[in-house]
This record gives structure tokens, sequence and C-alpha cells, in this order.
């Protein structure tokens, strides 16, 4: 029997997100939109600058939907659109992924799924990074792997330390795993360091998987432009003015290096994770080959409805203000999130410290208190959770059980911030007040 190790992460949500009256901010999805909020979303076309197209209602093409299996691969529209969002940022000398070289799937879970079903068996050997999505350790463990942990440490801004990989590789390493940008933490892997990657995993005919289902927004952070030039002082002109936001990180898969898989989703960047879509790609003929023999022993294909709708959603009339409409959010809840954590930087008996995130949706913050004798201690960060949502209704994720094994990175808690601004703002002044009265 295979032995499968309890998932932490989705089993909290799945006990407390449904509690009544919750203020989310565990949730990792970008606010999320109804079809009717995506088709508003939706620019006419301009031809010859004068004739204006109406966007098509999405609806009316899947009413008229035969309920098929549906392409296997997905849709050939779909998969072109999916292969543009890769190639994006690409250098001219990359040539671009083709479309058949992407597999749609059940969300990026399923994709992750299906690499590691693939790919890895009893006697391999993974490094995959940590903390992350549980699922892209202990599903190679399940299926007989042995897997070393690459940790990501908050001194080196928790990007990830190519160096160290000399000490994690083995002769039996089968695969490397990233996850770019890292959830929980939120903080990209610059080019330069996905680049020595390669180099590294080239020398040994190492794969890489990155799981990049938070990709399309890297908004930058604190340092990228604010989308409400009211609040442009909020944080005080001279402390924001010398930041820089970083460069947007690549896909791994316009670097070069044939044995790399890579696999996304609409579920966090697109805000449409009701569609369960997903999608695997990789430059090597033969991997997508091994990919699509044994998806056929697994889900098949995708729903047609989720496929037209996803299709939808990543057309030229929808995609850029979605993805605009998504990257202004993170932009502007990270403020409010930061005004937080900054008055509790230094304030009384509590302590919140951070490495503001610059990409994804995600910020991972520590809590700790300061006692009589001016020891710091991190709170327990499950009693924590639970009192606060007990208190005041608003859901967190414990870092050290739902990321740490309940073993590291005590005090943690994982917030999601691109959620809608409004419950942001409640949660937070829920949370500041629950601080001011139990805490501080």
């Amino acid at each position: 029997m295979v032995k499968i190790e309890p998932f932490a992460v989705e089993q909290w949500m799945d006990a407390y997100e449904t509690t009544p009256g919750v203020l989310n901010i565990a949730e990792t999805c970008a606010a999320s939109l109804s079809i009717a909020d995506l088709a508003a979303l939706a620019v006419p076309t301009v031809i010859d600058g004068t004739t204006v197209i109406q966007p098509a209602d999405p609806l009316s093409a899947l009413a008229t939907t035969r309920l098929t299996y549906g392409a296997i691969r997905g849709s050939s529209t779909l998969r072109k659109q999916v292969a543009a969002l890769f190639d994006a940022g690409k250098d001219e000398e990359v040539a671009p992924l083709p479309a058949d070289h992407v597999i749609i799937t059940q969300g990026a879970i399923a994709a992750n799924f299906l690499l590691f079903y693939t790919l890895i068996g009893p006697g391999d050997h993974v490094i995959c990074v940590y903390p992350t999505y549980q699922q892209l350790y202990d599903v190679p463990k399940s299926l007989g792997a042995e897997v070393s942990l690459w940790t990501l440490r908050k001194e080196k801004q928790y990007v990830p330390d190519v160096a160290e990989l000399e000490g994690l590789v083995r002769p039996n390493t089968k695969l490397i795993v990233i996850n770019n940008p890292n959830n929980p933490t939120g903080v990209p892997i610059p080019r330069h360091v996905l680049e020595d990657m390669i180099r590294f995993a080239r020398q040994r005919g190492i794969f890489i998987l990155s799981d990049e289902v938070y990709l399309p927004l890297a908004h930058g952070g604190l340092a990228a432009p604010n989308p409400d030039q009211e609040d442009l002082g909020m944080f005080g002109e001279a402390r924001t003015s010398t930041l820089q936001a970083p460069p947007p990180p690549p896909s791994i898969l316009t670097l070069g290096y044939d044995k790399i898989i890579a696999t996304g989703s609409m579920s966090k960047a697109f805000a449409l994770a009701g569609l369960r879509l997903g999608w695997v790609a990789s430059r090597d003929p033969v991997m997508i080959q091994q990919l699509l023999a044994a998806r056929d022993y697994t889900t098949i294909c995708v729903s047609q409805l989720d496929d037209g709708m996803a299709r939808y959603a990543l057309s030229d009339a929808v995609c850029p203000p979605l993805l605009r409409r998504n990257t202004e959010l993170a932009r502007r809840n990270i403020r409010h999130l930061a005004r937080f954590v900054r008055k509790w930087e230094e304030k009384g008996r509590v302590r919140c410290d951070w490495i503001p995130p610059t990409a994804g949706t995600t910020a991972f913050i520590q809590f700790s208190t300061v006692g009589d004798d001016a020891v710091v201690c991190p709170i327990n960060d499950v009693d924590f959770c639970l009192d606060v949502l007990k208190a005041t209704q608003v859901l967190m994720v414990p870092g050290a059980r739902c990321f740490g094994h309940g073993e590291h990175f005590q005090g943690y808690v994982r917030i999601g911030y691109v959620n809608e601004t409004a419950v942001l703002i409640e949660a937070l002044s829920k949370l500041d007040r629950y601080l001011e009265n139990n805490l501080a």
C-alpha cells in the first residue's frame, strides 16, 4: 500500500475555511471572479482604427458545445495560449514553445502528480525546496523515492542557494523541484539563480520541475507603482523611493535546458480556481509522450466547459485586463499588509517579522512575544491561529503545522493578501485589535 502523509495545509483549509462569517486571509488565489465578472473585463477588438468587434459571450459558445470527452491533450487553441504564457519575456534567440508540448490537466496539482507518477519511483532521489506546497515533496516519497529538502533561509531572503546543492545531490538524484514564485514566502527565484541551477543540473543530467502556478503575478511588492495615487505617502516617501522592484523571473522553460518540466494553472494569478484547469509543459518531446502515456491511466482529459472558459480567460480580449486587475489588487493590498507588519515590528510585547513578498499572493510572517527578560520567543502558531479564528473569525494558516511538519517555521503564519481589499482591511483590523487585547 502506498503510504500517503496527511496533506496538512489542505486539511487545515477543509476544516476551517467554511467557518460561518469567516474572513479568509488563508486563501492563496487572487480574489475569485464569476463568469459575469470575467466577461465585464473583456475589451473590444478595434480593426484599422474604426471597426469595433465586441468580445463573444463565453456562455453562448459553451451552450452549443457537445459534451464529449473533448481533446485528450486539451484544445489546440488553449494549448497555444498556454505556450504563449510560458514564452512571455523570453530571449529572442529562444524558440517559441510548441503548443504540442503543452498538456492540459485538472489543475496544477494534477499536472505535478502526473509528472511524479511518470518520472519518479523506488531508488530515485529528489531534491525539493522547503518550505513549499507539501505535494511537491511528499508525493515523490509516496512513490518510493528518497527526498532531501533544500531549505530556503530568511537570511538569504528565501532565495535558493545553489551552492547548497553540492551537499544534497546524490548519484541517484533524478529531479530537483522548485516553486517559483514560492508558496508560502512570495519570493521569486531570480533569473541568474535559475541559470546557475540549470548549469548544475545539466552537468549531472538531472531533471528540474518548476511549479510556476504563481508566476504571472510578479507584482514587485512595495517597490512597484501604487495603483492608488492618493495613498502614495502611506509608508513615507523616503522609505519607499529607494526601493527597486526585482525584474519578474522568466519561466524556466525559456532558459535552454531540455530536461525541464513546468506546471501552472488558472487558479492563483488568474483568479479562476473553480475551473480546475492547469497544465504541464516541456521542451523535451520524449517527456511529453511519456506524460501522455501515463495520463491515459489517470484523467484522460479535462472538461470541455473548463477548457472553453480558460480559452476565453486567456484570449487577447480578456487576459491583459484580467492580469492587470489582479496585479493592481496585489500592489494595493501588500501596502495594507505592510502597514500592519510595520506597526508590530517593534511594538510592546509582540514582534512581527517578514521578508516582504514581490510576487504571488502569499506572505510568510513570524509572530513572536518578548518576555520580561527581553527573550524573544515565537508564538505557538497553531494555538494562535485557532484562537484568532475563534475570537475574530479571521482565518490564517499556521506555518509550523502546514509547512514545517510541526518542527520548523515556529511562529510563522501564511497570509493570502490578494483577496478583496475590503476583506483584507477588515481582517487586519480585527487581528490588530486581537494583538492589542491579548498579546501586546
